[in-house]
């Protein structure tokens, strides 16, 4: 038989396999795939739709433009089969805010996390934010940017890149914002996410991804059974309306202490410790040790299951770990799949949360002629 690749493909149920005759790939699609056409709808006369990306070895990542989301990440296991790492839903409907409020897997803006009582204070001008999350503006307000169409800039293969253009008074933020998010799917199963966004008038930026992540490859399965690392000395405190206080804190001796590897159930539940009991689990922000690397690890999870580990970089100084709290099982994701509390795990790079009303921590201040970036890149791997 040639060596000419060739693939053929056999829909069982929710099985898809893709044999390689020329003995290069064997991968199964344990689910999917997604069908492309309910993906394509037209929203605020925006047309949406589904754009798949793959590299040579095996692995695959499904976005749409509707939020900039990521809808599906298959890497392959120990076993060689191909996993879907992330929550998310099977058509654009779905994701509607009307049919379901969630997060999943969007780009973030203008601020992602949280905004004390929605008070923005930029050279003296006082502006009033929705309050949509326990008296707090949360990631850009009820009507932020994962739930606007994104306009497709460039696609390819192993890339798209996305733009979003959100009017002065968007959700009440100051100034016109052009931004945009590039993904790229690198050969070494990384995905690279890259921001920027320019101003016509000073305001304040934040951008994340929020992709909910089971290395388990199963939401049945509780992420609490993964082995977890922070690069992080510090964390910053939350009240019980999960704002951050202001105070930075040591890790050390605490749940919230991840430099070295352990597994989440140990912790998790530890409700005697109030920082537990105000996040009802983890939903707070580390101070990355990194320094603004991207070489240096943020963090990593690694799935006992499944051996498939996920790195972290970033240039950014703060990481918000969110153990899927608030899921409570109300909400049927991909492939019938109901999504419980801790069925994922969030790892959002970020500046810290409330940054505009702390003047000592990092700036997220945008103003006219300069032009905000930033990167995080998800690597995948298998650790038999």
């Amino acid at each position: 038989m040639s060596k000419t690749l060739k693939q053929f493909v056999f829909y069982a149920g929710t099985i898809f396999i893709a044999v390689s005759c020329g003995g290069q790939q064997k991968a199964i699609l344990v689910d999917g795939p997604l069908e492309p056409k309910k993906f394509e709808a037209e929203i605020d006369g925006k047309k949406t739709a589904l754009y798949t990306m793959r590299n040579a070895s095996g692995m695959e990542v499904s976005i749409t433009n509707f939020g900039g989301r990521i809808v599906a990440i298959n890497v392959p296991d120990k076993k060689g089969q191909l996993r879907d790492v992330v929550l998310g839903f099977d058509s654009i409907g779905a994701y509607l805010p009307e049919v379901n409020q969630s997060d999943f897997g969007a780009a973030i803006g203008r601020y992602a996390n949280r905004i004390n009582k929605g008070h923005l204070n930029i050279d003296g001008q006082n502006y009033q934010l929705p309050q949509n999350n326990f008296g707090h503006c949360l990631h850009g307000g009820p009507t932020g940017w994962q739930y606007k169409v994104y306009d497709v800039k460039k696609v390819s293969d192993d890339s798209i890149v996305l733009t979003i253009v959100s009017p002065d008074g968007d959700n009440n933020f100051p100034g016109t914002v052009t931004a945009e998010v590039s993904y790229t799917l690198r050969p070494d199963n990384s995905l690279a996410i890259a921001y920027k966004a320019t101003t016509d008038k000073p305001t304040v930026i934040n951008m994340t991804n929020h992709s909910y992540f089971n290395l388990n490859g199963d939401p049945a399965i509780p992420i609490t059974n993964n082995k977890l690392y922070i690069n992080a000395d510090n964390f910053t405190l939350v009240d019980t309306t999960f704002m951050t206080t202001g105070v930075i804190e040591p890790v050390e001796g605490s749940p919230m202490d991840f430099t070295k590897a352990r597994v989440i159930s140990e912790t998790i539940d530890e409700v005697s410790y109030d920082q537990i009991k105000n996040g009802d689990g983890y939903n707070h922000n580390w101070v990355l040790s990194t320094e603004g690397r991207l070489d240096i690890e943020a963090a990593k999870v690694v799935s006992p299951l499944t051996g498939i580990s996920l790195t972290v970089y970033t240039d950014e100084p703060g990481l918000q770990v969110y153990t899927a709290n608030f899921l409570d099982g109300t909400i049927t994701g991909k492939y019938g799949k109901v999504y419980k509390q801790r069925s994922g795990i969030c790892l959002e790079t970020q500046h810290y949360p409330d940054a505009p009303n702390k003047s000592d921590w990092p700036s997220t201040l945008l103003r006219p002629g300069e032009t905000y970036t930033s990167n995080c890149i998800y690597k995948f791997g298998v650790e038999k």
